[in-house]
């Protein structure tokens, strides 16, 4: 009796050990997994958002497979601003939004999906439009009156000694007081460690800088690519779970900067990383490939899992790494990741993702979307440069 409790105690410490870490999630009942959807910024920026846009895309994500495949969110992100009346009420673009915001929201959601807009923590936002400081209260009375399901607000134009942590937790407090669920977005690009303190302030919250379209930004111009991201998140797994995520930043799967190969890498990470999934480019005139990208509902499954823990790296070797997400039903999602100039074998142990090398175990993988076979002790891939292989592993 005495051994047997052993077990069950020690059992016991180590499902608190790998429990997030995160303290107080937001109770809001939003986000129980990672939000899925679009957001305008990465193809469109200012210049190119307007009303038609987002209704196009609307229409495009309800009727292409991404609203069955989990996308919900059409998200309005800078530049749908100009200024403040005599009251301190925003002022929608009418020249990019002539119909206003509200009947924008209302077309997103007669297509069965969610609305989301943008705003900043400062005065201004990173594009120049009027910010929220001192008006969080009144803008987020707006955002409930408009419809707006999901907000995000960014770090631009703040003013000297601001306090990012006291910031957005003015701007939840002033959402819950809307009345209206609306789940909020941190996006303070990681520079106070946000995954420290912002677990029962937002649902999601930026733990890198911004993203851009390339593999490995540095070895071009610098900057965030793909290759900086993941090292920026591995170590910060235990701050995410239902309810609050790390977030990498948006999808660039699709804009162009990168190949096929290296986008259905970028993509299996973020679903590995339980990221947010939000596409970032043009998904009324996407490619094939693009399509059959964002659209692998295995793997979007990896980022769904209702376990909710973000993989992590296990094992690296230069270019050639292994990366491991449990998953809800005792499985595990694996990324054979080749950040290298040329294809290379990848062998993962089953020792190195939790299981003892006598276990036999099937395996799948989740893009040539085929069972490979029951394995024991490991699996090994040849994996493309700049490339993964990502499999599901099941005793």
């Amino acid at each position: 009796m005495k051994v047997l409790r052993l077990v069950w105690i020690s059992s016991l410490l180590m499902l608190v050990l790998l429990a997030p870490a995160a303290g107080h999630a937001l109770e809001n009942g939003l986000a129980r997994t990672p939000p899925m959807g679009w957001n305008s910024w990465n193809k469109y920026a200012c210049k190119g958002i307007n009303e038609g846009v987002v209704r196009e895309t609307a229409d495009a994500m309800a009727s292409n497979g991404m609203k069955d495949a989990g996308y919900q969110y059409v998200i309005i992100d800078d530049c749908w601003q100009t200024g403040r009346d005599a009251e301190g009420n925003i002022i929608v673009d009418k020249e990019k939004f002539p119909n206003g915001i509200k009947a924008v929201a209302d077309y997103v959601h007669s297509k069965g999906l969610k609305f989301g807009i943008y705003t900043d923590a400062g005065t201004k936002t990173c594009g120049g439009r009027p910010g929220s400081l001192g008006h969080e209260y009144q803008d987020a009375r707006q955002y409930a009156a408009w419809g707006v399901d999901y907000l995000k607000e960014d770090w631009c134009n703040t003013v000297p000694g601001q306090n990012s942590e006291a910031s957005y937790t003015t701007m939840r407090d002033a959402l819950k007081a809307s009345g209206r669920p609306i789940l909020f977005s941190i996006c303070e690009w990681g520079s106070t460690k946000p995954w420290l303190w912002a677990g029962s302030i937002g649902n999601m919250w930026r733990a890198t800088g911004d993203i851009q379209d390339c593999w490995d930004c540095k070895k071009t111009w610098g900057g965030n690519g793909v290759v900086q991201i993941l090292d920026l998140m591995n170590g910060i797994e235990s701050y995410a779970g239902p309810g609050h995520w790390n977030d990498p930043d948006m999808l660039e799967v699709g804009n162009g900067g990168m190949t096929t190969t290296e986008n259905r890498a970028h993509f299996s990470m973020w679903a590995l990383f339980s990221a947010p999934l939000l596409a970032g480019n043009d998904i009324e005139h996407m490619s094939a490939d693009t399509k059959e990208i964002l659209l692998n509902k295995e793997v979007i499954a990896i980022d769904q899992d209702a376990l909710g823990q973000q993989g992590r790296r296990v094992k690296k070797d230069g270019d050639l790494e292994i990366w491991s997400k449990q998953l809800a039903d005792g499985g595990r999602a694996v990324a054979l990741l080749n950040r290298g100039a040329a294809a290379a074998k990848i062998s993962v142990a089953w020792t190195d993702i939790g299981y003892p090398d006598t276990l036999s175990a099937s395996v799948r993988d989740l893009w040539a979307k085929k069972d490979v076979g029951r394995k024991t002790g490991g699996y090994s891939a040849e994996v493309p440069s700049h490339g993964v292989v990502m499999v599901k592993v099941m005793p």
